[in-house]
């Protein structure tokens, strides 16, 4: 072989030997392109994915605080509720206490008023037996030497018209039921007498002692004998 056609073969050798360094090199940063280019892209999907995530918990959170701004009113109205509440049963019991003192005071009041009225009546019932006593000591005092039986029995009679005439001003009414049916709830029987006849049965036979009732208040029963057929 020619030596010029072997260095033309060899010189050829080289330069494909190069072209194909530079394919080769080429590739590899292709292939290295390639790479970064899908690490920046495995990188943006994860950013854009963190992002979402991220606007995924803001969501979530501002739904808590609105859940707990709700929840927070909620409380603060039953607080003025229970303020209120408090309030009005304060007043009721401040209402109580003074109605309560106004009753006791107007209880003591009535009691007073009552004793007042009582012994009010009780002094004018004194103060008309008191002519009457006065009276019995002016008979008391008679000298029995210059008096008469006459006398004597005028006066009595005298205190005893004073006296009733007091106590019928003072509302008692005289409880005499001589000949009447027995009544066990105004009179008290004594003694019992044989009935002669069936009509006779339970009858009042004499009045013992008069009874005596104050507006209609039994004082005393009269005190009786009773008929009774046997």
């Amino acid at each position: 072989m020619p030596r010029g056609a072997s260095l033309n073969e060899s010189r050829n050798d080289e330069t494909m030997s190069e072209s194909e360094s530079k394919t080769e090199e080429m590739e590899h940063r292709e292939d290295v392109e390639a790479a970064a280019d899908g690490s920046a892209g495995a990188e943006v999907d994860a950013g854009e994915e963190a992002d979402g995530q991220a606007a995924g918990e803001g969501e979530d959170i501002g739904a808590l605080d609105e859940e707990l701004a709700a929840e927070r009113d909620v409380l603060s109205s039953a607080e003025a509720d229970l303020a209120a509440v408090r309030d009005e049963l304060g007043a009721l019991n401040d209402r109580h206490l003074r109605l309560a003192a106004e009753f006791n005071n107007y209880r003591r009041r009535v009691e007073q008023e009552r004793l007042e009225s009582w012994t009010r009546a009780q002094a004018e019932l004194v103060g008309k037996l008191l002519d009457a006593l006065d009276d019995l000591q002016r008979v008391a005092q008679l000298d029995l030497t210059n008096a008469t039986v006459e006398a004597i029995m005028e006066g009595v009679d005298l205190v005893e018209r004073k006296f009733m005439r007091a106590l019928e001003d003072s509302g008692v009414e005289v409880i005499d039921p001589d000949g009447d049916r027995f009544n066990p709830e105004t009179m008290e029987a004594m003694m019992r007498v044989p009935a002669e006849s069936e009509e006779e049965d339970e009858q009042v036979d004499r009045v013992l002692q008069k009874g005596y009732a104050l507006k209609g208040q039994l004082v005393r029963p009269a005190r009786v004998s009773v008929r009774k057929k046997d």
